[in-house]
């Protein structure tokens, strides 16, 4: 009879299973991914406020390179 250990020169049968002790030495990759599909969303509507707002071909562009950031610097203050 064969053993069924994955470690064939194991003698303990049990030897190579993942239980709860054996889990925390073991580095896990954990992934997060965002949905391409909310980046999309949220650039359109930022150009609908640009349009909504009929600001001139350089305030646009100001409002998507600029805006960002003092909307980033409020929400870190509300945030502290």
């Amino acid at each position: 009879m064969e053993n069924p250990s994955p470690h064939p020169n194991s003698e303990d049968p049990t030897e190579g299973t993942l239980g709860t002790e054996a889990c925390t030495n073991i580095p896990q990759k954990i992934r997060i991914e965002q949905p391409s599909i909310m980046a999309g969303l949220w650039f359109a509507a930022w150009l609908f406020t640009i349009g909504f707002l009929r600001l001139s071909f350089w305030k646009g562009v100001l409002a998507i390179v600029i805006w960002p950031y003092y909307i980033g610097i409020h929400a870190s203050a509300l945030i502290k």
